[in-house]
């Protein structure tokens, strides 16, 4: 405790110095804080749109499927699929897919429709709540049909516009039909923004007479299981079928959240810890060389160097620990606020990435992980700046420190 008392007191001993190397140090950490909050809260938003908008923890599809999207690749022993999803509790969509032309006036576009159940959608996925006009299907919505963004925008559609739709049938026959547009998503994910048209899956069986034909399955539980997992469990149960991760199906994101991250927070990290540390040790080598005669004083008197290098190292701890109160204080405040409120980044047009368009709104998020790894990072790099200048004062010959002369 003796030790401890000393190295407080000498700390203070040039305040000047001491308080602008604890606001310096505090600054440091507190944007450590914020950056961290930051990164995770953007790795988290990927993470979640990815998987509960549209694509889902783990997708099915007949083998082949994704490199040839024909009508006629449909999944087979979807009952097996259903009872894996139900007994684990996994939500789990039923989509069909087929191409057409839909056209408006003048106007006509090629489309993929999708062939849906609004009630599941609802139940599982978020997409279908991202809508800027109208309503999304309801399972009365017959004849009815909501439009990506930029789709509504090429046939210059509205709510309430009737369209005229061509496709060709899993029987090989052609059909026609007028639907109806009721409602206008926002965006989402740019193969739905530039080309979906949704409808029920009732309707999409007799536009394209395919009776019932299941294309993909989309899982997701929501964070309970592990994607991998699941993966794991249909793959075991069911066999001739693709089943994919997000992460294969959308490796843009994968690599964003899993190398991208790592190396962005450890980069940022070592930045600002060796500043802080580079100003913890310049402070401690100048007060160092202030204190020279006291050193060789006490070593005269029979100090060990162990002693010293106590002595200094604790005035590290005592630097860093001040340092860490005020900016754990700052940081956290910020980030918290920056949780709340975020970061609006819509003047920089929609943030995409992987075809999954994100919030414009970028958020912190604040973890135990994202605070203490800043302060414990801090602490050892104080630490290893202070041997240095500790290594100085407990080398010191007493008879020259005594007419050392500054």
């Amino acid at each position: 405790m003796k030790i401890a008392r000393i190295s407080w007191r000498s700390l203070w001993r040039n305040s000047t110095r001491t308080n602008v190397t604890i606001t310096a140090v505090a600054l440091c950490i507190a944007i450590l804080i914020i950056f961290q909050s930051l990164i995770i809260g953007l790795i988290g938003k990927a993470v979640y749109n990815t998987t509960n908008l549209v694509v889902g923890e783990v997708q099915i599809h007949a083998t082949g499927y994704l490199d040839d999207r024909s009508i006629y690749k449909s999944l087979k022993n979807i009952e097996k699929i259903r009872a894996v999803a139900k007994e684990n509790n996994i939500g789990m969509v039923e989509r069909s897919y087929g191409f057409g032309l839909i056209s408006s006036g003048t106007k006509s576009a090629g489309t993929q429709f999708w062939g849906v159940d609004p009630v599941s959608e609802l139940k599982y996925f978020d997409f279908a709540n991202h809508i800027d006009e109208g309503n999304f299907l309801t399972k009365k919505s017959l004849k009815k049909v909501v439009l990506g963004q930029k789709l509504a925008r090429s046939l210059a559609a509205e709510v309430g516009t009737e369209l005229v739709v061509f496709v060709q049938g899993a029987d090989g026959s052609l059909g026609n039909e007028l639907y109806y547009v009721t409602g206008i998503l926002g965006n989402v994910a740019d193969n739905i923004d530039r080309g979906a048209a949704i409808i029920l899956k009732s309707d999409f069986d007799i536009l394209f007479s395919s009776n019932n034909l299941i294309h993909e399955i989309a899982l997701n539980s929501k964070g309970k299981m592990e994607a991998e997992e699941i993966q794991k469990l249909i793959s075991a149960k069911v066999t001739d079928v693709d089943v994919e991760t997000w992460k294969e199906l959308m490796p843009a994101i994968a690599v964003m959240t899993e190398k991208m991250s790592v190396f962005m927070l450890t980069m940022f990290s070592l930045i600002f810890t060796i500043a802080a540390s580079l100003g913890v040790m310049n402070t401690l080598v100048m007060s160092t060389y202030d204190r020279m005669k006291e050193f060789g004083i006490i070593r005269a008197i029979g100090a060990t160097p162990w002693l010293i290098i106590r002595q200094v190292s604790l005035e590290a701890i005592f630097l860093t620990f001040l340092a860490s109160i005020i900016g754990t204080v700052i940081g956290l405040s910020i980030a918290i606020y920056l949780q709340v409120y975020g970061i609006d980044i819509s003047g920089k047009g929609n943030l995409a990435i992987g075809g999954i368009v994100f919030d414009p709104i970028w958020r912190a998020s604040v973890s135990i992980k994202s605070v203490f790894l800043p302060i414990v990072l801090m602490m050892i790099t104080s630490i290893v700046a202070s041997i240095y200048p500790a290594s100085i004062a407990a080398r010191i010959k007493p008879v020259e420190a005594i007419h050392y002369k500054p």
